[in-house]
């Protein structure tokens, strides 16, 4: 295992190395230092490049106090193979640029970038005399260089004149906010926080039964002591496999869970699951060949007999299961971004899986106690595991199948389960407490499995409420919510600035996709919502599915910096995002409410001028 052990960390090393090597940015004033001579009525301007950074000539600039375009004469440049904007003139080292008939007061703007590293948002500056000052909404912190855009939330910097470039990150991250708030302990003591409340989203749902069956494996063996060890090698090596994804998908520029959660691999995963299933009923035996499981098992006894399957099962449920999007992951990956410092987005990561892990622990200790020891007993705790992978492959396949088929398959589960565990066996009348508790709850099992079959049949979607679109109809019908079909459905940039800017009015855009556990949520219980659907009646909706990533949606999510399914944006009338009102991950009725009656707000201001996040 030495060897293995070894690889994993070349690997490490290897696809990590550059985002080591990657010098922090300097600060714009420092990379780019400006000045300003003036020789009667000419002025000269001069930009001081630091090694390492370099210049764009289309984006020097000058106006007067009123914005007319001044005569800039410039000189020419070096051309470079931008990765963001092709073949292009620069300057590398040092550049000047003219005014004859130059005012007193006029504006400068410029814009540059680290080679190889982030771009730095347009910076306009306020020339008075031979006075120079940085106008207020420049002074913000550089955006990210290209891999790391579509991963960073929208910053609400604004910026005077509009040029074609990337839309800034600027405003200071929650990893930058908790540093400057209590230093690392309080970053690393407020992600855990933030991981044990994302621990009860259905994101972390498949990992309990994956424990569960892992702790259900030792038989006898199994104390709460040997329990609580167990779940915590499982919890830290999920948390690590957290870390290290995290770290690849901000450094490589492409999201780990969209790839992840493509259909193959969905079918995939549920395919394991369903193989597990039957295993635990003992249909088939699933064995590796004899070779490679005396390897594994002499393996496994240098690493600590079952702790070392149980660290290798953690660290690949992590990625079987793929990081969810949410605030914290999306804070963590700007803060790598934008500082370079891999070493403290790492930690973060993992303190953000080591919370989501806390309640695995708790769960896996208690439960130790519950398992039968030997017996009987054993052969319907594997049926109960067999079941619980039967579950977890159906709520995969929730991603992909309508939802009366997710209802149907539910409901065949449920009533085969209380059929295996007795709803329909006589019992005598010396039979015990637990006996009788298991009958009832096995006859619960079928009928609410004959709710659901019935729920299905009539088209419902609803588990909780499998009978809601029956008898409830005529109540339903006078309290509307939102679906699918209120959104109209966009596929690239172009298309949403016309649904957008033709609206006239505040626009939501909804990016989702089949395969998002948290979408679904979000559209059966929030969208659905009376509450929601009133609080919207004069918003524009619009929503992009990406189920289905096409080139066109990949520019998108960039251009927007949308980490994953499921954000939501908000703009006003004039098309400019409102991205204080930016919702990632996890959202409630409440938050929505909330983001609509701040839209609302912000709309019966002044009109202010800010183009940072316009659809342009």
């Amino acid at each position: 295992m030495r060897l293995n052990f070894s690889f994993v960390l070349l690997v490490i090393f290897t696809v990590c190395g550059p985002a080591f090597a990657l010098n922090p940015p300097m600060d714009m004033a420092d990379a780019f230092k400006f000045s300003i001579d003036r020789t009667g009525t000419a002025a000269t301007f001069r930009w001081q490049i630091a090694e390492g950074y370099y210049l764009y000539r289309d984006a020097l600039n000058a106006t007067d106090n009123d914005g007319k375009q001044l005569d800039l004469q410039t000189s020419p440049g070096e051309m470079k193979d931008d990765p963001g904007f092709g073949n292009t003139e620069v300057y590398f080292g040092q550049t000047t640029a003219t005014l004859a008939n130059a005012p007193q007061t006029m504006k400068v703007t410029f814009q540059g970038c680290q080679d190889g590293g982030i771009c730095y948002p347009v910076r306009t500056v306020t020339i008075t005399g031979s006075r120079i000052e940085v106008d207020a909404p420049f002074a913000m912190s550089p955006s990210p260089p290209p891999a790391f855009q579509s991963f960073i939330p929208m910053s609400p910097a604004a910026q005077s004149e509009k040029i074609d470039r990337p839309a800034p990150a600027a405003e200071p991250g929650m990893v930058e906010g908790m540093l400057d708030q209590g230093g690392i302990a309080l970053l690393l003591a407020s992600f855990m926080g933030l991981g044990v409340l994302l621990a009860f989203t259905p994101c972390v749902f498949p990992m309990y039964p994956i424990l569960a069956a892992t702790l259900g494996r030792q038989g006898a063996s199994l104390s709460p002591g040997r329990s609580f060890l167990l779940s915590s090698t499982y919890v830290v090596a999920l948390a690590a496999a957290f870390s290290l994804f995290g770290i690849l998908a901000a450094w490589f520029g492409q999201s780990f869970q969209i790839a992840l959660q493509s259909p193959v691999a969905i079918l995939i995963t549920a395919a394991v699951f369903i193989l597990l299933a039957i295993a635990s009923f003992g249909v088939v035996e699933v064995q590796l060949p004899s070779g490679l499981r005396d390897r594994l098992a002499r393996s496994q006894r240098s690493l600590g007999g079952s702790f070392g399957s149980t660290a290798i099962l953690g660290f690949s449920s992590a990625l079987l299961i793929g990081p969810c999007v949410t605030a914290p992951l999306a804070g963590a990956l700007l803060y790598i971004a934008k500082s370079g410092d891999v070493l403290l987005g790492a930690a973060a990561l993992f303190a953000l899986g080591i919370g989501k892990g806390i309640p695995l622990i708790l769960i896996g200790t208690s439960g130790a106690t519950l398992l039968p020891r030997a017996g009987a007993w054993m052969a319907q705790v594997r049926w109960l595991f067999g079941f619980i992978f039967l579950g977890t492959a159906i709520w995969y396949l929730d991603r992909l199948i309508p939802a009366p088929a997710t209802l149907a398959l539910s409901a065949a589960l449920l009533v085969t389960l209380g059929v295996f565990f007795g709803a329909f066996d006589t019992l005598s009348p010396q039979a015990g407490v637990g006996r009788r508790l298991m009958k009832s709850a096995s006859l619960l099992s079928v009928l609410y499995g004959a709710f659901l079959a019935f729920g299905a049949a009539s088209g419902s979607t609803s588990m909780l409420q499998p009978l809601q679109g029956s008898g409830s109809s005529v109540v339903a019908s006078s309290l509307p919510g939102l679906t699918k079909a209120s959104f109209t459905t966009v596929a690239s940039g172009d298309e949403l600035r016309e649904a957008v800017s033709g609206a006239k009015k505040p626009s939501l855009v909804y990016f989702t996709a089949d395969w998002c556990v948290s979408c679904r949520v979000i559209e059966r219980s929030v969208l659905a919502d009376p509450q929601v659907a009133q609080s919207l009646a004069n918003t524009n909706l619009v929503s992009v599915d990406l189920s289905d990533l096409t080139p066109a949606k990949q520019q998108l999510m960039k251009d927007k910096n949308v980490v994953g399914p499921p954000t939501m944006l908000f703009f006003d009338r004039s098309g400019a995002e409102l991205s204080s009102a930016r919702m990632v991950g996890e959202i409630s009725v409440r938050s929505v409410i909330d983001a609509v009656t701040q839209t609302q707000q912000a709309l019966m201001k002044p009109a202010i001028t800010n183009t940072s996040g316009t659809l342009q």
